[in-house]
């Protein structure tokens, strides 16, 4: 039962289930679903899909991360990001509003459920770390930017179209002739109002004397109130007849059983996005999950996670939607509203599916610029330009893998931009290891501790090189520490004994071993002593199914001082000590 209890959180939570959790987990899921329904039809029209499929993709996919999940209050759905992934996506393939577009939403939703299962099965979480912290950020700030500039054109009622930042601002720019100014109105008053919203109106709530959670419920929801006061302006003034473009007629019902192309070609032209996703999406679900987890010093399962949210994107993949993942504004929106259980996104579901049967047709005469204004507000508080500077000031090896993610992102769109981050990043890690920190040390004065001796007062014997290896010894870095042995050799032609202190290293591959062995051989015929120090003990079992440790030059000390005593000792005394004899 407790295996089968990690492959159904549900299982162990549910046990525990009671009317106190009932009553907080409701009360989040009203909050949260007056949230998400302005939230999911932005969404779907952010990844060029008709309104009613974020909808969708918020209902099945909950219910299934409830099923599945781990995280006590992760809230899986639409998100800003991996919309505009699908669109960039599914924009190769077929053209906004023909029936393939959205037959292959759905398959990329299957692709990237089918492989978040896949590494879930399997427990290969680890991959997601592929992705810097700066390669994630570089991008999501690159992405909200992106996702910003492509809202404008339905906040100045015109159809411009376009990719990357050049395309968009090019095709803006020449289609400014046309703007519809009551569009342009209705989509600045909204914007403005929004973004008053989430700064000023909780404040002012509380400060005339508004319980804190009915400041919070009308502070979440903002948008909603936007779209209303917008709805009825359209409705009343009939401004669709004047150019204003809405969002018109909406399928009313639950969402429809649908079933993702088995076509080989497409499935083959949108694997690399779906993986591309699936990743970016896991990332970003998986940080806000353990923060809001540790809050309340709960922990998750992250190859857990993975299955959760591959259920998720298959469950989209069959009900009408499109990529899901989990959100970090619903997120924390659904922890400070008090949901104790995954319980909370069921309700959710249940209250979306009421608002599929019973409110689609209130939102005929919602302006598209009403949407956009809710997706720009969302998207801009992701953009923090300010991992430029502060990487700059840190690493300028995270800089160049942050601005180069940026520019790319924005230059060359947003797969090529996350693909050019990661590679940067691999190829930053690989210069970086295969460069590992050598510090030559000696002995700190009156103890048994060893220190660089370039930044401590350490006594050392010329006769004696002691090296300690700051990093594992892999194939990429292995010759390194050759060239570094030879040219300290040349240096000091008074050495007669090299120890070499392991105590950071924990690995070393075929390569470095082959490596290691050259060296005992090199020094063997110089009469220089080899010596290990402070092996870890799954190294030394590695070391001694070789031959390195049988042909050894020189001995294996437990520790750094045990080799300063044995071979210190017998060096050519200083002048003190010839003295002192």
């Amino acid at each position: 039962m407790r295996k089968l209890d990690r492959y159904l959180p549900i299982l162990d939570w549910g046990r525990r289930y009671n009317r106190s959790a009932l009553s907080n987990d409701v009360i989040a899921a009203v909050i949260v679903t007056i949230m998400l329904i302005p939230q999911s039809l932005a969404y779907a029209l952010l990844a060029g899909l008709p309104p009613q499929a974020g909808i969708y993709a918020s209902i099945v996919p909950i219910m299934l991360y409830a099923l599945f999940g781990t995280s006590r209050a992760l809230a899986v759905g639409p998100v800003a990001v991996v919309s505009l992934l699908t669109a960039s996506a599914v924009g190769q393939v077929a053209e906004q509003g023909a029936a393939g577009y959205a037959v292959a939403a759905l398959t990329l939703a299957f692709l990237s459920g089918a492989f978040l299962v896949l590494l879930g099965v399997l427990r290969l979480g680890f991959f997601a770390n592929f992705l810097s912290h700066p390669v994630i950020s570089g991008f999501i700030t690159a992405s909200g930017l992106l996702i910003a500039v492509s809202q404008i054109k339905h906040l100045l009622g015109i159809s411009a179209h376009g990719h990357t930042l050049p395309e968009m601002l090019s095709a803006i720019f020449s289609q400014l002739n046309e703007t519809n100014w009551i569009t342009v109105f209705l989509g600045v008053t909204a914007t403005a109002f929004l973004f008053w919203v989430r700064g000023r109106l909780r404040p002012l709530l509380v400060r005339f004397g508004a319980p804190k959670l009915l400041a919070d419920i009308l502070t979440k929801a903002g948008p909603v109130m936007a779209v209303l006061a917008t709805t009825v302006a359209v409705w009343a003034f009939g401004l669709d007849a004047h150019g204003v473009g809405i969002v018109g007629d909406v399928p009313q019902g639950l969402p429809p059983f649908t079933f993702p192309s088995l076509d080989p070609e497409l499935l083959q032209t949108l694997l690399v996005p779906a993986i591309l996703i699936s990743v970016i999406g896991f990332v970003e679900s998986v940080s806000v999950a353990q923060t809001l987890a540790a809050k309340k010093r709960e922990s998750i399962d992250p190859d857990q996670e993975l299955i959760g949210l591959g259920a998720a994107n298959l469950g989209a993949a069959f009900s009408g939607g499109f990529p899901v993942t989990g959100g970090f504004a619903r997120s924390v929106v659904n922890f400070d509203a008090g949901a104790e259980t995954p319980a909370a996104g069921i309700f959710t579901a249940l209250g979306l599916a009421v608002a599929a049967v019973a409110l689609t047709p209130l939102v005929y005469y919602l302006p598209l610029a009403t949407l956009a204004a809710t997706i720009i507000v969302a998207v801009l508080s992701l953009v923090d330009l300010s991992i430029l500077k502060k990487t700059w000031a840190y690493s300028r090896a995270d800089f160049a893998s942050v601005a180069a993610t940026i520019f790319l992102t924005l230059g060359l769109g947003v797969e090529i931009g996350v693909a050019s981050g990661v590679a940067i990043s691999l190829l930053l890690h690989l210069y970086k290891t295969s460069r590992p920190h050598v510090a030559e040390v000696g002995l700190v004065p009156g103890t048994q501790h060893f220190r660089n001796i370039h930044r401590h007062a350490v006594e050392t014997d010329p006769a004696l090189l002691a090296l300690r290896v700051d990093e594992s010894l892999y194939f990429v870095n292995a010759r390194f520490l050759e060239d570094l042995i030879r040219s300290r050799l040349q240096e000091g032609p008074e050495i007669r004994n090299v120890v070499l202190m392991f105590s950071a290293v924990n690995e070393v591959d075929f390569s470095a071993l082959e490596s290691l062995e050259s060296i005992n051989e090199r020094l063997k015929d110089m009469g220089v002593g080899l010596h290990l120090s402070e092996v870890k003990g799954p190294v030394m079992d590695r070391l001694e199914k070789s031959h390195l440790i049988e042909n050894l030059n020189g001995r294996v000390f437990l520790s750094q001082y045990g080799a300063w005593i044995a071979l210190a000792r017998h060096s050519e005394p200083s002048a003190a000590e010839a003295q002192r004899r």
